[in-house]
């Protein structure tokens, strides 16, 4: 890739203490600065950290592609400086005009230098604005990456505390499910479930589906998967829960479920279960 001839080094290397005081003067009368979140002395580090770095960057004279190796350090200061402002409770937009605003002091140098030469400043102010987008809308994208990381680490958190398995007795387990019932859930289902039969040695295992709202062919399918992978781990399941609309839905749908013993209630199935482990609960004598 050839090489820009931009004088955009030069004039940073030349007003590096002049550009700095100018960039912190216009972030701290923005309405993005967020004291409440950000401190002047951390604002002032920060910028100060990225223009050091920027102009290390440009000593390569590539203003085109921050992929580069030279951009590295650049791009793990913006990872780190997202990461403190998704903490503290900054926006998307808060975080990128971080760099956004460095635009101002720059093009003030830039025009000052090209004096009367309309088409050099345009072409440096050009290549400038796409320069700093280019490293604002990366850290928009690195913020955006990290709350899907959150939020996919929250709705996996959120999915083993809705699928507990319950030990009711001594090798009988429940599993209450709550909530839909899809084709990721349903893993996360098994995989408990099958873990705990492996850990208690359990020989029942109590499915209730009191809290699931629809039981179509889907959910009914992933029903019996559940049943058929405890089955191969050595443990009965009874599906508690089935209400006249759901047993009328299954009926509807064609689902079979003669092989599975079904019950109205977690109760019921609690009951069987323990008539089939050889338990007989009693009431004393009063």
């Amino acid at each position: 890739m050839a090489k820009t001839k931009s004088k955009i080094p030069a004039v940073i290397g030349k007003y590096e203490k002049e550009i700095l005081e100018e960039w912190l003067n216009t972030q701290l009368k923005s309405d993005n600065l967020r004291p409440d979140l950000l401190k002047e002395s951390e604002l002032r580090h920060q910028s100060g950290e990225f223009l050091a770095l920027l102009k290390n960057a440009l000593q390569k004279d590539n203003l085109t592609d921050i992929e580069l190796a030279e951009w590295e350090p650049m791009r793990s200061f913006l990872i780190d400086i997202t990461d403190q402002r998704i903490a503290r409770g900054f926006t998307p937009s808060e975080t990128a005009t971080f760099v956004f605003s460095f635009k101002q002091p720059l093009f003030t140098r830039l025009k000052k230098e090209a004096g009367d030469n309309a088409q050099v400043l345009a072409d440096e102010i050009w290549t400038a604005t796409v320069l700093l987008d280019k490293l604002g809308l990366y850290t928009t994208e690195v913020f955006q990456k990290k709350r899907e990381e959150v939020i996919t680490r929250q709705q996996d958190d959120m999915m083993e505390l809705s699928t507990p398995v319950v030990k009711l007795w001594d090798g009988i387990l429940a599993l209450p499910l709550i909530g839909t019932l899809d084709s990721a859930r349903t893993q996360v289902v098994m995989e408990s479930l099958l873990n705990k039969i492996l850990e208690t040695g359990a020989g029942f295992a109590i499915i209730d589906i009191t809290g699931v709202p629809v039981v179509d062919t889907l959910v009914a399918q992933h029903l019996l998967k559940t049943v058929s992978a405890a089955r191969l781990m050595g443990a009965d399941c009874i599906i508690s829960g089935v209400r006249p609309q759901i047993a009328q839905t299954i009926v509807h749908l064609g689902v079979s479920l003669a092989d599975v013993a079904t019950k109205a209630n977690m109760a019921e199935a609690f009951q069987q279960a323990l008539a089939l482990s050889d338990y007989k609960v009693v009431r004393p004598r009063e």
